[in-house]
């Protein structure tokens, strides 16, 4: 349902906007959003199967954010928004959610590290950019909600040829098990 697709969408402005301006990730708005698939998944009919191995991806990359959280290279809130994420993108989709997550996570370091630079050599600015300031850290729920946008939407568009192979295998697989 289109609804719920726009409604997880807002979520994920929501919490774009927040990480950026405060660098925290309620856990309402993240379990808002993963509530959300849940919503849109029974109105739009899901498979059992596909109920699971989506709460598995979700689940998979929960622990691996958790392990990043633990070596300290991820807040707990983008770890649960990447969970939330996965679970929405499933497997099939969880490439090339990935790759949007990652490019988008690199184009917002390189920002933080650009307005550290300007500040220190340009000092009017240092004020302006403060909410970029590297010592805050970079705020990667932004790129995670770029990934969310693309794993909400992306179903929707035409699969490609390797989409539809991926949905023909793990189709036959849940018809075998």
């Amino acid at each position: 349902m289109d609804w719920v697709r726009v409604a997880a969408c807002w979520v994920l402005v929501m919490l774009a906007v927040s990480d950026l301006r405060s660098r925290r990730l309620s856990n309402f708005g993240v379990a808002s959003f993963a509530a959300l698939y849940f919503v849109d998944a029974l109105l739009t009919g899901s498979a059992p199967f596909s109920l699971t191995v989506h709460t598995l991806t979700g689940g998979l990359s929960l622990a691996l954010a958790a392990l990043l959280f633990r070596l300290g290279w991820l807040g707990g809130g983008d770890a649960k928004l990447a969970a939330a994420v996965f679970l929405w993108s499933g497997p099939t989709l969880a490439t090339q959610v990935f790759f949007i997550v990652s490019v988008s996570g690199l184009a917002i370091g390189l920002a933080v590290i650009a307005c550290g630079v300007l500040a220190r050599h340009h000092a009017p600015t240092a004020d302006r950019l403060a909410w970029l300031a590297p010592a805050r850290g970079v705020p990667y729920g932004i790129a995670l909600a770029a990934g969310g946008a693309a794993a909400v939407w992306l179903p929707l568009i035409p699969a490609s040829p390797l989409a539809l192979h991926a949905s023909l295998a793990l189709e036959l697989f849940a018809r075998l098990a």
